[in-house]
């Protein structure tokens, strides 16, 4: 009779640790891969499936990302964390100096534009980006600014704005509005005084491409 010897306690304690390490980097990565695709599939619906050139604003591509020691500071000079922009989309307006006529119109457009998006608007943001040597924006633009929906304004370095938003040759920043994701990447720019029907396609295909990416209220 032919006498097999029995399995070895320990293997058979380190195959079964083997087999629960691999099940763990199993479940990890698919939690990994379900929160990554809605980023994936609003920009491969964004940028693969629609043909190039149908979207109204200039996508940059690559993207650019929001600088972490980006110096932000409120109204009141007190310091405001760059990451705390991230979790919405920043309908963007960057005021180089006094708000005139001009001014105006593209704050009454951006708050226009996202009272288009209809239910989706409370996946955007409105936000104002004033360099730290551009004058300080009057009681009554004050006032103005903090009706609801209220516009985040914040002062930054020029030279760091500069530096992350890039105006189309022979324009200033004050000509663009500005597109950034819940990511913080900057990623698309159109003209400060746009058709707004043709802006609002832009934003309603990347919010419907997003869909349980971003979230409502941050």
């Amino acid at each position: 009779m032919t006498v097999h010897s029995l399995p070895d306690p320990q293997d058979l304690a380190a195959a079964a640790a083997q087999q629960r390490t691999r099940a763990g980097r199993l479940r990890m990565l698919l939690v990994v891969l379900v929160c990554a695709a809605p980023v994936i599939a609003s920009y491969f619906a964004f940028y693969v499936l629609q043909p190039r050139g149908s979207a109204y604003g200039e996508l940059i591509q690559p993207t650019v990302d929001l600088p972490a020691a980006l110096a932000l500071t409120d109204l009141d000079g007190k310091p405001v964390a760059a990451e705390s922009l991230k979790g919405q989309w920043l309908l963007t307006l960057v005021q180089e100096g006094a708000c005139d006529a001009a001014c105006d119109r593209r704050l009454f457009t951006q708050r226009q534009l996202r009272e288009m998006l209809g239910k989706e608007r409370d996946k955007v943001e409105k936000l104002l980006l004033l360099p730290d040597d551009a004058p300080a924006p009057s009681p009554e633009l004050r006032k103005a600014l903090a009706d609801a929906p209220a516009v985040t304004v914040l002062r930054a370095p020029r030279a760091q704005l500069q530096a992350w938003l890039k105006p189309a040759a022979g324009q200033s920043l004050q000509d663009h509005f500005f597109l950034i994701d819940p990511l913080g990447r900057w990623m698309l720019r159109a003209p400060g005084t746009p058709e707004p029907g043709k802006f609002k396609a832009d934003l309603s295909k990347l919010l419907k491409a997003s869909a349980g990416w971003d979230k409502p209220g941050r």
